[in-house]
């Protein structure tokens, strides 16, 4: 549908924009959208990748609208509900002068002023919960006990998954050093918070070492795709987590066509009602999408 409206818009020469949350991301959308639009000038602009900042397809981050006043024809706004959009009123303020003409918002957890523009008809929805690959998104197995126990659990999922990377999510920075402190006796791991100075770098050797661990507060949580990922949740039931968060985290895996089967674990100190309705909204996504195909 995205390749769809960005292609008519270019075909009558308009002035199309993709913008992304995370610098991290911008130049994966980009290349991935030249691939699509061979003939088209895409342009990437970011920290690091401003020395040409016009084109026909401008993909950048939601901060560097800011250089567009009314330039665009389309903008398409991805993850609108993430850090650092969400509730950011300068930013939806700089997104909101950048485009003169319509905006497409791509989300697979939208926020309650999204979905409250869709109640009041402000807004057209448009749902798609299947994935490109026709397979359906991996649904967590939880598992609940004492810390100890859940560091054992671990432990053997990590080993079952040897041959895949494998992502580790926590829910603060301190946790994270911890566990991949510990983690790193046993594997090669890695970690990512939102205080590592060197994000891209140490994102891009985990892609490049297929039997690695990382270990990642919410900070990755959406935009970082890793070929084969197997996902786990570290105290999926702390307080910090939201359930939009548990489904970005869980849509970590199987994202692949040549391996859409990821498999997501979520370990819990206490029984949590979350996790559990986070593993309902999936179930139910996965369900609409049979009930589509039998059709």
């Amino acid at each position: 549908m995205v390749v769809a409206s960005i292609a008519m818009f270019l075909k009558a020469h308009m002035k199309v924009c993709f913008a992304i949350a995370r610098r991290q991301v911008v130049l994966e959308v980009a290349e991935r959208l030249q691939q699509y639009f061979m003939t088209a000038s895409v342009v990437p602009v970011c920290q690091g990748h401003t020395a040409v900042s016009d084109g026909d397809l401008i993909v950048c981050t939601t901060h560097q609208l800011y250089r567009y006043h009314e330039a665009f024809d389309l903008l398409i706004l991805d993850e609108p509900d993430a850090f650092p959009f969400r509730g950011n009123a300068v930013l939806h303020g700089i997104a909101k002068t950048s485009c003169r003409g319509h905006v497409i918002y791509l989300t697979a957890t939208p926020d309650d002023e999204l979905k409250e523009r869709i109640k009041n008809g402000s807004l057209c929805c448009l749902t798609l919960n299947q994935r490109p690959h026709a397979k359906p998104i991996p649904v967590p197995v939880i598992h609940t006990g004492p810390k100890l126990i859940l560091v054992m659990h671990l432990l053997r999922w990590l080993e079952r998954h040897d041959r895949h990377p494998r992502m580790v999510f926590v829910p603060t920075i301190a946790a994270a050093k911890r566990l991949g402190w510990f983690l790193s006796f046993l594997y090669d791991c890695s970690v990512c918070t939102s205080k590592t100075e060197n994000r891209d770098e140490v994102i891009l050797a985990f892609r490049q070492k297929p039997h690695s661990v990382i270990v990642a507060t919410t900070v990755l949580e959406r935009g970082v795709t890793v070929p084969h990922a197997d996902i786990c949740v570290f105290q999926a039931d702390h307080g910090i987590f939201d359930e939009a968060g548990l489904i970005q985290m869980a849509g970590r895996a199987g994202r692949f066509f040549e391996d859409p089967y990821g498999d997501v674990l979520f370990l819990c100190t206490e029984r949590s009602e979350l996790c559990w309705k986070c593993r309902n909204t999936l179930r139910e996504a996965n369900a609409s999408c049979d009930a589509v195909c039998a059709e």
